[in-house]
């Protein structure tokens, strides 16, 4: 699965146990590239995508010790504009929280877009440039 960030986000989950995973790919509201402010709106209709997908990825018996999940986000430098407090990053991470699910963060500020690609059996996750899709790191074969 792959995901082009570009003022947006990459949420993966991955259940061990069971060896299966998603992708969900949110925009940052306001097309501007940058973290905005958490509204009302976008709360309610976050969350509503959010539960969507948790229930289609995980099921409804998945348990939080056997769930991995990871945030990566892609936004522009910093302006002298001022930042919000809470952005969609902080939402997500609080809302998987609540579930007992783990989640590790990474924000990227630049201005070139990049590629996430997760692979959901296995729950790998690497990043690459927006033009490159190189292959997933590959275990050592041992013998």
């Amino acid at each position: 699965m792959i995901a082009d960030l570009h003022g947006a986000l990459a949420l993966c989950l991955h259940d061990e146990e069971r060896a299966v995973g998603g992708l969900l790919h949110l925009k940052f509201k306001g097309g501007t590239g940058r973290p905005s402010d958490v509204t009302d709106n976008t709360l309610s209709g976050v969350l509503v995508v959010l539960d969507r997908f948790k229930r289609a990825v995980l099921g409804n018996a998945a348990h939080g010790d056997e769930i991995q999940a990871r945030i990566l986000a892609h936004a522009l430098p910093p302006t002298d504009a001022e930042e919000p407090s809470a952005s969609l990053v902080d939402l997500i991470r609080a809302d998987l929280a609540d579930g007992k699910i783990a989640c590790g963060t990474q924000t990227t500020r630049r201005t070139d877009s990049l590629r996430v690609c997760f692979q959901p059996v296995e729950g790998r996750v690497w990043v690459c440039g927006p033009n490159d899709l190189r292959a997933a790191p590959r275990a050592r074969s041992v013998g």
